[in-house]
Order: structure tokens, then sequence, then C-alpha cells
């Protein structure tokens, strides 16, 4: 990935609608391993990070508790003896990993020191209560998660995601210098900037679709509402967009922009 090896990124056998190719482990360092996101409780993933690691994996981080991404941290952690590291959903839901016991939490600006890399942990809430992205101090490279995903947008899922604390996370990478994305499924990002902005700016045009349906349509309920804001998306995707939907309306609900009653939708009579 990088003129000095010191990120390996090993994607997992589970390619799919929500993973893309697979979903990215990433080994950081050569003698003192961090593991971030171990990825599904795969046998063949899991010896493969083991034999790419070399006996120096000291430890495992985990960017969220999704079932694509922290299943294979129980196994690693029990056959290796080493710590696991991550937080729990503040909302259980389907998608959520229940065998992930973390031995530490992360909060925001916990900083890991090796003799070889440097790691923060950022605080990144929206797609999932305890997202956690990771940035490698002398690379500058930030381990993403599904915070920012490599050709893709990301769902954000109303029971345990938040669209308003999405944005939020989005515009807090600005305040950290980043050269490269390294993301929990597809390639490297070299324009990190750039792809921010735009995912900040394509969630803000979702947004004010959803608005501008609302006007045109007046009260209405989420399914005719999802066929005209997600009009240009493979109707095959529509079950998917619907939950991105019900955050866009949870936030402008919340920001005094829509109300709801009897499951139908209206702008507020200030707008």
């Amino acid at each position: 990935m990088d003129d000095t090896n010191l990120i390996q990124k090993i994607t997992a056998p589970n390619a799919g609608m929500f993973t893309g190719k697979g979903t990215n482990s990433y080994l950081i360092g050569k003698k003192d391993i961090t593991l971030v996101d171990p990825g599904p409780n795969i046998q063949s993933h899991l010896e493969n990070i083991i034999e790419a690691s070399s006996g120096n994996l000291k430890r495992i981080f985990v960017t969220h508790t999704h079932t694509d991404h922290s299943p294979g941290a129980d196994p690693l952690a029990k056959r290796l003896g080493i710590p696991c590291y991550g937080n729990l959903v503040e909302h259980d839901f389907a998608m959520q990993d229940r065998t992930f016991k973390p031995d530490k939490l992360f909060t925001d600006g916990y900083v890991l020191e090796t003799e070889e890399y440097t790691l923060e942990a950022i605080y990144t809430p929206g797609h999932a209560s305890n997202h956690f992205c990771f940035l490698v101090r002398e690379q500058q490279c930030l381990l993403s998660g599904d915070h920012i995903m490599d050709g893709s947008t990301v769902v954000i899922a109303p029971n345990d995601g938040s669209m308003k604390d999405y944005l939020d996370s989005l515009e807090k990478l600005f305040t950290y210098d980043i050269q490269s994305i390294a993301p929990g499924h597809g390639n490297l990002i070299n324009n990190p900037q750039e792809v921010i902005q735009w995912t900040i700016d394509h969630r803000l045009q979702r947004e004010k679709k959803v608005i501008d349906a609302i006007k045109k349509l007046g009260k209405c309920g989420l399914t005719r509402l999802l066929i005209s804001v997600y009009s240009d998306v493979n109707p095959k995707l529509l079950p998917i967009a619907k939950w991105s939907l019900e955050s866009h309306l949870v936030k402008l609900i919340d920001d005094g922009v829509v109300i709801r009653k009897q499951n139908r939708y209206s702008l507020t009579e200030i707008n």
C-alpha cells in the first residue's frame, strides 16, 4: 500500500451487496502489529491474517461492530491471547455482532504509540453509534471503516445510525491532516478532502430532494416518498435506500423542517 509497507491490507472473502469485494482488514506495523477490523469469522481469512502477521500481532482494534467487521475478533483474541479494543453500540439491532466483548474501550483522541507508528482513535458516529476511524500519523492515512468507502455511499440505518452525527463526523475530519484513506471496503483513496466534501454534498443534495418531494407531494407516506426521492436508484436497492431515507427524515424532524403525523410526512408551517 505504501513505500514503507507500514500498512498491509487483507481482504476477506465476503463479497456482497453491502461489502463490495469484501471487508478489508489492516495490519499496522511489522514487529508490533495492530490489526484493524478482523472482519468476519471466516477461517481462511483469519489464517491469512495470522500468517501475514508472522507471530507479531499484539492487539485488535475494531472500527465498529457490524457483522462484517468484528466477528473475527473473538476467535483471534482467544487463539493468540491478545486484547481487543472497541466500543459497544447504544442501540442493538440485527446487523450487530453480539460476540464482540472488548477488553478496552476507546475514547475520542486515544493514542497508541509504538516504536514503529502512532495510531489515533477518532470518534466518528453516524454509520453506527460506536464507530471510530484510526489515523496512522506517520503515513497521514485514515483507516475509515465504514465511515467512508471507495466507490459507494454508506448506509445510515435509523436504528443505531444518525444522519446528523454522520454529517458532523465528516466535517470533523477536515480538522485532521489526512493524505489518504484506507476504507473498510474498496481501494485506497488518494484525494481524501475531495471525497469527504463530495460525500457531504451528496447527503445534503439528497436531503434537499426529500424536502422538495414533500413540498410537491404534500402529506405523504414513506413508500411514496422513497420512490420519488430515490428515482435515480436501482429499484432492487430501494429497501436499503429506505434506511437512509428514514435517517434523513429523523434529522429533518429534529431540525424542525418536517413533521410526522400518523405515519405521514409534511413540511412545518414555517417552510
